[in-house]
């Protein structure tokens, strides 16, 4: 029955008082704003407008009629927008950063996904520390960064950007099964002062993150071997050259002469996939992110079985 211009036009001079400022927003002129409105009236049978000094004000029936107006336009919008992420194509470069346990275990089964659901996505990845990939993500140079924020050392999200929490991980910690405590289940972890420490790279949050949480314990952060990756360091705690602290997500198996023991206190991170802000919904970013998600959701249930 009502034309949606007409409506559009009579929600501007409500919105803005007159026919003048209606036609500013609406980028046409007073006259195009007066005809639509004119025409309106024909339609409602009704007087919607009333001459108010210099401007006009709504009648009551203009009231009325122009409180459905905001609500059909809004509608409008919605349905608009639904229809635009529906028809948006995954398609194009999708440029991911993580830090090396995520590449290892968590984006091999999402990327898998995004492969098989977006197949004219263009993925390339990244590994690195949450120093690195966070300040490129700012830049635009990646568009997602996995990282992950210990709870004794927070990873700092900047302002322009968002995070979405994947997961909660644990680390435990990796000892030779012929150390004194390797019959224990839990430790605290100050009782490990007879041996060297073995960790990741001097300089990498990693390596910082150990040696915070040595000396919260009171302990000498004596680490005597710095590697990267978990698999190597687990070797080497193997071969009775140390302890280490090891996430349960780096953990796919134990090699022999190692043992498991959970620590007091228990030594918490939260896995967080990072975008720039606004960009969560839209094309290739929000397919990363549900692949990610599923994911990580996965890994979730078997840690639960397992444990």
């Amino acid at each position: 029955m009502f034309g949606l211009e007409r409506m559009r036009a009579l929600h501007a001079v409500a919105l803005h008082g007159s026919v003048a400022a209606a036609a500013a927003a609406l980028h046409v002129t007073p006259s195009g704003v007066s005809q639509q409105l004119a025409k309106l009236e024909r339609e409602a049978g009704q007087r919607l407008l009333e001459p108010r000094g210099r401007g006009v004000r709504l009648t009551k029936a203009g009231q009325v009629l122009a409180g459905h107006a905001e609500r059909i336009l809004a509608q409008v919008a919605a349905a608009k927008a639904d229809l635009e992420l529906l028809r948006e194509d995954v398609i194009g470069p999708l440029r991911i950063g993580a830090i090396p346990t995520t590449v290892h275990a968590l984006l091999p089964p999402a990327l898998a996904t995004l492969a098989a659901q977006h197949p004219r996505l263009a993925v390339t990845l990244h590994e690195g520390e949450a120093e690195q990939t966070l300040p490129r993500v700012v830049a635009g140079d990646l568009d997602v960064a996995v990282v992950e924020s210990w709870t004794d050392r927070p990873t700092p999200i900047p302002p322009s950007a968002t995070g979405i929490e994947l997961f909660a991980d644990v680390a435990d910690l990796a000892l030779p099964s012929g150390h004194r405590l390797a019959h224990r289940k839990t430790v605290d972890l100050s009782e490990v002062d007879d041996l060297p420490w073995i960790g990741w790279t001097a300089g990498s949050g990693c390596h910082e993150w150990l040696v915070q949480v040595l000396r919260k314990q009171r302990l000498e952060p004596r680490i005597s071997c710095t590697v990267g990756g978990y698999p190597t360091q687990l070797a080497l705690v193997a071969g009775n050259v140390g302890a280490a602290l090891v996430p349960r997500l780096a953990r796919e198996r134990l090699p022999e002469g190692v043992r498991i023991l959970t620590t007091r206190p228990a030594l918490t991170r939260t896995i967080f996939a990072i975008c720039r802000s606004g960009e969560e919904d839209h094309g290739a970013v929000r397919a990363c992110l549900d692949a990610l998600r599923t994911a990580s959701a996965r890994f979730e249930h078997t840690a639960r079985r397992a444990g």
